[in-house]
């Protein structure tokens, strides 16, 4: 039987889309998602750091590194004056070196990380907390403000200041963003050392290292990972294991040993910090005589771990 001649023909074959709308709504609400997403990053990132700089922070007039440190200076000096504003104005030439040299997203995201900020520091209600002696203020400061600077910074923005400088020192020379902050916090306080004393400085920096520590801790997490070489002459067993107990990746290199002049081939994988105890059983259970090597590794990008931050 034969189609009447005015019949339609129904492409249900190859390209057709029942719903041709549907993958351009879908890609809007993923788009949609990463915004929102990346705004609570930043909303509760630095409400974290606001509440440990307001709860401590300024209470035992502690400073900070970048911009935030010159703040503050300004604001122990000349209490009228309003933080959130003065953090706004100094936040406008790293803004532009941001705007220049790293993304279009990544400032968009920064200016809302800004904004945020200096409007929590106005408005956000909190009460010192009671740690009176002022190391353990320092170290308790630096472990709050560094998780809210963790937060944020797992964001594809920042909260302004000088991240805006670490983000763009790590996109260029690969330069951690917590000693970075560590570095411009000392910067800082070898000059409030003068204005203020030297004690309430050395005190800042205990904060600052803290704080530096934690940020590079929420930002690596449980995804740090570690090199390994394994020297063992069963290593094709070993890869089996480890390809097939771990479902990583294996690499053998071509050694030779210095002493014997014996070949050895040589085992390099990369794994992640929680499966560094599985590693060393698989590798001992099969060889007992390998010899294994575990190296502390900055980054690892590619299949199966991190992917390149793109701002």
């Amino acid at each position: 039987m034969t189609p009447h001649k005015h019949a339609r023909v129904l492409p249900w074959g190859a390209g057709f889309q029942l719903f041709p709308h549907l993958d351009r709504l879908t890609a809007h609400a993923d788009m949609l998602g990463r915004v929102a997403y990346n705004l609570a990053l930043l909303t509760l990132g630095n409400a974290v750091f606001v509440y440990g700089m307001k709860s401590i922070l300024i209470p035992h007039r502690f400073l900070s590194g970048g911009v935030l440190g010159l703040c503050l200076i300004v604001n122990y000096l000349l209490p009228g004056i309003s933080l959130g504003l003065l953090n706004l104005v100094l936040n406008l030439p790293l803004y532009w070196l941001g705007w220049k040299h790293i993304s279009r997203v990544f400032m968009f995201y920064t200016a809302y990380g800004i904004a945020i900020f200096s409007v929590l520091a106005e408005v956000l209600p909190v009460r010192p907390l009671p740690v009176h002696e002022p190391m353990l203020a320092a170290i308790l400061a630096g472990i709050i403000c560094g998780a809210g600077c963790g937060i944020y910074m797992r964001s594809l923005g920042s909260g302004g200041g000088m991240d805006i400088l670490a983000v763009y020192l790590e996109k260029k020379f690969s330069l951690r963003r917590g000693l970075t902050g560590f570095i411009s916090s000392a910067l800082i306080l070898v000059g409030a050392a003068f204005i203020f004393n030297l004690e309430m400085a050395l005190y800042t920096l205990i904060f600052s290292f803290t704080c530096g520590r934690v940020l590079d801790a929420v930002l690596t997490g449980f995804n740090q990972r570690k090199s390994v070489l394994i020297v063992s002459d069963q290593a094709p067993a070993i890869s089996a294991a480890i390809l097939g107990g771990l479902h990583r990746g294996a690499t053998l290199l071509k050694g030779t040993g210095a002493y014997s002049g014996d070949d050895k081939p040589v085992i390099l994988c990369a794994v992640s910090l929680t499966e560094i105890s599985r590693l060393k059983e698989l590798v001992l259970n099969t060889d007992p005589e390998a010899f294994v090597i575990i190296n502390e590794a900055m980054d690892v990008i590619g299949r199966g771990h991190a992917q390149l931050r793109e701002y």
